[in-house]
């Protein structure tokens, strides 16, 4: 019998679950849009029947476990949702016994964010970096972190470990849904992109370049700045400075190897990347101290910050955390 797991990452757009061998490799996957707009229960069911499909279709195997990444805020081990941005109407969602019902099987829940980090450190960048603790940000609709110490997810002692994503940048800046000012998630998620966006004056259909009315996005206004377009340039100059102080308090306070940057806006990497390292140099003493030749090649004992090198890592992490999370540290 062939082992695997499940992994179920759980987005505001889209639910995704994958069979997994233990080795990182996906047998089979679905995928379907996330029913926000039904509500908690029906999103419950829609995660279950994944996980139930994925179940049936290797009926042969044997099941190593579930994992299910999903947005937080996250009260753990326990699996329960508090006032999560992304998730509106999933307030005290007791996700993990929810779905322990549903299914008839042990559950295991965490943060979409530490789920993403766990499979950057195990199947990605920490491979290539050669290091089993790393710290990781991820762009997307908001700001996601997560930090693994010695192969093991950090949680904290509630479970609120790696919000880096709401660490506050400019107690003058916008007001973040978290409730803070000025938050990372103001200025490098895709919304805030967009939003920036917007404001220097690049409006609907600026990215199609068909005259379109389609709604400004992320890659469009990267797709501007990759063709020279002063305001979307002065965008990602304004992502990779915010990314930068970010990064400068991570790595004062944790002194950590690896620091990876991740998620859909990630891809923007070469638009933000120079003034974000200039950022580091500047606003970082420990960094300055321990940075690599080339930020590119591994060096033993130096600071290292790099792009995610997984698309699915989220994913990947949720079916690995229940493989893996009871393992002797590496």
């Amino acid at each position: 019998m062939q082992a695997f797991s499940i992994g179920v990452d759980l987005g505001g757009t889209n639910l995704r679950a994958a069979a997994v061998t233990p080795g990182g490799e996906r047998l089979e996957s679905v995928s379907q849009p996330t029913r926000l707009q039904a509500g908690p229960q029906a999103v419950l069911d829609d995660i279950a029947g994944a996980a139930q499909t994925l179940l049936e279709g290797r009926a042969n195997g044997k099941l190593l476990g579930i994992g299910v990444g999903s947005p937080g805020p996250l009260e753990l081990p326990a699996g329960i949702l508090h006032h999560p941005p992304n998730l509106p109407g999933f307030d005290g969602l007791h996700l993990r016994e929810e779905l322990e019902r549903r299914l008839g099987r042990a559950v295991s829940v965490d943060s979409d964010a530490n789920l993403a980090a766990y499979g950057e450190c195990l199947l990605g960048a920490g491979r290539t970096f050669d290091s089993n603790s790393l710290c990781m940000l991820t762009l997307g609709t908001g700001v996601g972190s997560g930090i693994v110490l010695e192969g093991r997810i950090w949680h904290g002692m509630q479970g609120a470990a790696g919000e880096s994503g709401h660490g506050p940048l400019d107690p003058n800046g916008p007001v973040c849904p978290c409730g803070a000012k000025g938050c990372l998630e103001m200025y490098a998620s895709a919304t805030a992109i967009v939003r920036r966006a917007g404001q220097l004056g690049l409006g609907p259909g600026a990215d199609g370049g068909n005259g379109s009315a389609a709604p400004l996005t992320a890659s469009g206004v990267a797709h501007l700045a990759s063709s020279g377009d002063k305001r979307a340039l002065q965008v990602f100059d304004e992502v990779g400075r915010a990314l930068g102080l970010s990064l400068a308090n991570l790595i004062n306070a944790l002194d950590l190897p690896l620091y990876v940057v991740g998620g859909g806006a990630a891809a923007a990497w070469p638009l933000f990347a120079p003034r974000m390292f200039a950022t580091v140099r500047e606003m970082s003493y420990v960094y300055r101290l321990s940075m690599p030749d080339d930020p590119a090649v591994f060096q033993p004992g130096r600071t290292h910050i790099a792009p995610a090198q997984l698309s699915d890592a989220g994913l990947l992490g949720a079916a690995l955390l229940p493989v893996h999370a009871h393992d002797p540290v590496a």
